[in-house]
C-alpha cells in the first residue's frame, strides 16, 4: 500500500512540474513572438528626395555618388519612357541599341580561329 502511494505521489508530482513546464513555455513563447519595430520607411514624409540620396551618397565617396546620378538619370528616363510606351519600345529595338548575343560572339571567335 505504501509503494502504491509513494509512486502515485511521484507521477502526481511529475504531472505537476510537466505542466508548470508548459505553462512557462506558453508564457515565454507569448512574450518572445511580439515582434521587433522595424525601421523601414513607411511614409513619405520620412523618405529622401532625389537630391538627398545623391548627397548622401557623395558622402561615401565620390564613386557612390556618381552611380547614384547615374541611377536617378536612369529612373527619370525610365518614367519619361513610360509614358509614351511606343518611343520606348523603338528606342530599346533600335539597330545602335542591339548587341551581338553570346552565340554569335563564339562563332565569330570560331571563324577567326579556324582562318575562315
Amino acid at each position: 500500500m505504501q509503494r502504491i502511494l509513494i509512486t502515485s505521489g511521484k507521477a502526481l508530482i511529475q504531472s505537476v512540474i510537466i505542466l508548470f513546464l508548459m505553462l512557462c513555455f506558453s508564457i515565454l513563447a507569448l512574450l518572445f513572438s511580439i515582434q521587433q519595430q522595424s525601421f523601414a520607411v513607411t511614409s513619405q514624409v520620412n523618405q529622401l528626395t532625389p537630391e538627398e540620396k545623391i548627397e548622401r551618397a557623395y558622402g561615401y565617396s565620390e564613386a557612390a555618388g556618381i552611380r547614384e546620378e547615374d541611377r536617378q538619370q536612369a529612373y527619370e528616363q525610365a518614367v519619361k519612357d513610360s509614358k509614351n510606351p511606343q518611343k520606348a519600345y523603338e528606342k530599346a529595338s533600335s539597330e545602335d541599341n542591339l548587341q551581338p548575343n553570346l552565340i554569335e560572339k563564339a562563332g565569330e571567335l570560331v571563324d577567326k580561329v579556324t582562318g575562315k
